[in-house]
């Protein structure tokens, strides 16, 4: 039975997209035994972080005595949460960090890491390593250089670059700037590492524009092009899936598996992003994954924030056969610096299980308790 649930707003910086300040809400599970089990919703902006943390301190008390199994979780969380929000918004939010929280309660009050609970890995050597980034350099060739350096040191299988996003880079706005761009990225990586393209929702290209930029991004082989509509333009998309061969990738902004369900049944992604701190946890994910999987479709774990949502995407996504690559930031952030700096790196290209049991990272709650906002 639940006993106690606790949440905090942390803040923290993020050298991966220009040194700004983000924020997550941690939330820790206490069953009647003493097993504690954490979750982390990836809220990123100041406000949705302190709400969600005080919509997860309210509704503990309505939780107090559930049955510490996720589906138990999620029938209390959907009879509260409605009245919040149908799915998404703050209730969202909530409803990730306790259902990730209570998968990994689960599994280490069994003694075992969660992928041995979720069933086992579906890839037994680790998955292919994915350098993930925003472009901040104005200087074309040298952000290409930088970004080829890392792939080097972490043997990766390719790179996913963030245009539109804070620095000096200035990508997504011009055309001609972007498809310079990405020659001189193909050019620096050679041509076996993959790019993949990740527009941010400040980017705001037409349809034409997208179909017209991503046709001479092809001619530089890109392999993916993440939310060029953004997050829900089924129209568009169609249209765009009908003009080239390059991958779409989207999702990770969809809520819960109703969500993620309706995309694919558009038919217009090959790629389907989830967010374990944004869309369920980790039980929408594993849904989402087994309707992309009888659907002939890719998922991608976005595991962008801290230690807790990485770990989450990690697992599930070892677990799911068509989850393809892992993506790793290549600069620490301060919230993975400071809650697990001994996090595993990749190694020789692949990421694999992490070590110990339920997510396989330990977290220290006094630390938490100093991080966070008073």
């Amino acid at each position: 039975m639940i006993e106690e649930i606790s949440a905090w707003t942390i803040p923290y910086t993020e050298p991966n997209d220009h040194g700004s300040t983000r924020y997550v809400s941690i939330c820790r599970v206490l069953d009647t035994s003493g097993v504690a089990g954490w979750g982390e919703a990836v809220t990123i902006s100041h406000e949705a972080a302190q709400a969600t943390t005080e919509f997860i301190r309210s509704i503990a008390p309505h939780l107090r005595g559930v049955t510490a199994q996720p589906a138990a979780l999620n029938i209390a969380m959907q009879k509260r949460g409605w009245w919040y929000s149908h799915g998404g918004g703050v209730s969202g939010f909530a409803r990730a960090a306790l259902d990730t929280a209570i998968w990994d309660l689960l599994a280490r009050s069994l003694d075992a890491p969660l992928t041995q609970v979720l069933g086992g890995v579906a890839h037994p050597a680790g998955l292919p390593t994915i350098v993930t980034t925003h472009a901040m350099l104005a200087d074309i060739d040298e952000q290409c250089a930088q970004f080829a350096f890392w792939v080097d040191e972490f043997g990766a299988a390719g790179v996913k670059v963030g245009f539109g996003k804070p620095g000096d880079a200035n990508l997504g706005f011009d055309e001609d700037r972007d498809v310079q761009f990405v020659g001189a990225l193909r050019k620096a990586l050679g041509n076996k590492a993959k790019i993949m393209i990740d527009i941010s929702p400040l980017v705001r290209w037409s349809t034409p524009e997208a179909i017209q930029r991503v046709k001479k991004f092809a001619e530089h082989g890109v392999h993916w092009i993440e939310e060029p509509l953004g997050a829900h333009n089924p129209g568009g998309y169609e249209r765009l899936a009908s003009a080239t061969d390059v991958l779409i990738a989207y999702g990770e902004r969809e809520w819960d598996f109703a969500g993620m369900a309706r995309i694919l049944d558009s038919g217009t992604l090959d790629v389907l992003g989830i967010d374990t701190g944004r869309a369920g946890g980790i039980t929408d994910f594993l849904a989402a994954a087994k309707y992309a999987e009888a659907k002939q479709r890719q998922v991608n774990a976005h595991a962008f924030a801290g230690p807790i949502s990485y770990a989450a995407g990690l697992a599930c996504s070892l677990v799911s056969p068509n989850a393809l690559q892992f993506e790793v930031a290549p600069l620490r952030n301060s919230l993975l610096a400071n809650i697990t700096p001994d996090l595993p790196l990749p190694h020789e290209g692949r990421v694999a299980a992490l070590p110990g049991p339920g997510l396989g990272i330990e977290i220290d709650a006094n630390l938490i308790s100093a991080l966070a906002e008073s």
